[in-house]
């Protein structure tokens, strides 16, 4: 099992981090996601079959870009689009 840590940006609730651990669940090989709202802190246990890149990317294109990257106002629009489908999977 290999571990990856990532700090990001735009993580503002629960929706937030609902719609992170189902993007990321849904890769093969992840095996769980653990977050830190707090510290902004995405942590993902895996097989080792995905580079960190393949995690960066995804939370990127979600709108949770890793903190140090551009962090755009389009980017920021993304981030409360995935925030706002996190919030009615968990109603669900």
């Amino acid at each position: 099992m290999k571990t990856e840590t990532i700090l990001v940006e735009n993580i503002k609730c629960g929706g937030c981090m609902n719609s992170i651990k189902q993007r990321l669940l849904g890769l093969t090989g992840v095996l769980s996601i653990n977050i830190n709202k707090d510290e902004s802190r995405v942590t993902i246990d895996h097989t080792g079959s995905l580079k960190r890149q393949v995690f960066v990317k995804e939370l990127t294109h979600m709108g949770y870009p890793e903190v140090g990257s551009e962090n755009s106002l389009l980017t920021q629009a993304k981030s409360y689009v995935s925030c706002a489908v996190g919030r009615l999977s968990e109603e669900n």
